[in-house]
């Protein structure tokens, strides 16, 4: 099989897949590829959440767990999400970091909380992380990552002596080609969406672009926008300033 025609091959499998799981997100105003289950998001999930609370020290001071619990009931509140169970936890790292999980667990590093100066920082990363559940973006990237999984393995199974190389490079162009850009476009729609919940639940949204500047200055890593899964800073700085903007708040 030549090159040609296995990139051929790859683009129809990717399209077939793309045709038959398109769902349309109201919120998001565009279509998502889903083909993993909810269900099986929320009970990994859930495993990950009693994982990492066994395996990472966990903060016992009352004050930043009060504090992260605030914001974040707050937020959820705005993003019509308080209908769900909200678990909450501050974990001793110096790294400023914060994830959510599909089954509405928040966790945020220490070094977060002492960078963020005040709730309406905090409000923003909080808010950027119930956006990903508001998007469903841990199904979508789950989806994406199991439909490049599947063609990448038929297109190999049918390369012969070319399967090795077309393993490597495909695995490759699938990466940069589409799973990092659509992380970048993630991570650029939970900035949206938490400017958003913020905004709704009382916090001052310019504070977003200024925990985001504070980011930019302490950034040790100078990987590269293209090949990174989050936007450069100045790319995120510079769409939150234009989306601000265009709500007019301050």
């Amino acid at each position: 099989m030549s090159p040609k025609s296995l990139l051929a091959t790859l683009l129809l499998g990717a399209g077939v897949l793309t045709l038959g799981a398109c769902a349309y997100n109201e919120t998001l105003g565009r279509n998502q590829f889903l083909i993993v289950d909810d269900s099986s998001l929320i009970q990994q999930s859930q495993a990950a959440w009693a994982e990492t609370l066994r395996t990472q020290k966990v903060s016992n001071n009352a004050a930043q767990n009060a504090r992260v619990r605030r914001v974040g009931d707050r937020i959820v509140q705005a993003a019509r999400l308080s209908d769900r169970h909200w678990d909450y936890a501050v974990f001793e790292d110096a790294t400023p970091n914060a994830f959510v999980l599909p089954s509405g667990h928040i966790g945020v590093t220490t070094g977060l909380l002492n960078m963020a100066r005040n709730d309406d920082q905090l409000a923003t990363v909080i808010g950027h992380e119930v956006g990903h559940v508001v998007a469903r973006h841990a199904a979508e990237r789950s989806s994406t990552n199991a439909a490049t999984g599947l063609v990448l393995g038929a297109v190999q199974s049918q390369a012969g002596d070319y399967g090795q190389a077309v393993q490597a490079f495909g695995g490759l162009g699938a990466q940069l080609g589409v799973l990092l850009p659509f992380s970048r476009s993630h991570e650029l729609e939970a900035d949206r969406l938490g400017v958003d919940y913020l905004a709704a639940a009382g916090y001052k949204p310019s504070e977003a672009v200024a925990l985001w500047r504070t980011m930019a200055q302490q950034r040790q890593s100078s990987t590269p926008q293209f090949a990174s899964t989050h936007p450069s800073d100045q790319t995120r700085i510079a769409a939150l300033e234009q989306y601000i903007a265009s709500r007019g708040w301050n």
